[in-house]
C-alpha cells in the first residue's frame, strides 16, 4: 500500500518560476551597476595619474570609454575640478531599465573620484 502526502507534483515549480523571473529582470540592474563601477574605476585610474595627464585628456579617455561601455548620453560630459591639492572627476547619467508592463525605471548614477595631486 502507498501511502500519499498532500503535495502536489509540481513540488518547488512556482518557488522556481519566482526566482527565474527576478533573475531575469535583475540581469539589466546589474549591468548597469556593472558599468557604473567599470566607468568610476576608470575615473579612479585617471585621477590618481592626473599630475602627468592634461583635462582634456581626461575627458576624451573617458568619453571613449563611456562609448565602449555603451553608456547613456551624459556621460561623456565629464567635469574635472583641480585644486593645488586634489583632482575631482565626476559626471551625472540616467540609465533607463525597462521592466513588464511597459514599466521603467530609471536609474540616477553620480560616479565620481576624488585623488591627492
Amino acid at each position: 500500500m502507498v501511502i500519499r502526502r498532500g503535495a502536489s507534483r509540481l513540488g518547488c515549480l512556482l518557488p522556481l518560476l519566482i526566482i527565474a523571473v527576478a533573475a531575469y529582470f535583475a540581469v539589466d540592474f546589474g549591468e548597469a551597476y556593472f558599468r557604473f563601477y567599470q566607468f568610476k574605476d576608470a575615473m579612479g585610474q585617471e585621477a590618481r595619474f592626473a599630475t602627468t595627464k592634461t583635462d582634456d585628456q581626461i575627458t576624451s579617455r573617458l568619453a571613449a570609454l563611456a562609448d565602449t561601455l555603451q553608456l547613456p548620453p551624459g556621460a561623456e560630459l565629464i567635469s574635472i575640478q583641480r585644486t593645488p591639492a586634489t583632482i575631482t572627476i565626476s559626471c551625472d547619467y540616467d540609465e533607463v531599465i525597462k521592466l513588464p508592463l511597459k514599466k521603467e525605471q530609471v536609474l540616477h548614477f553620480h560616479p565620481m573620484a576624488v585623488s591627492r595631486l
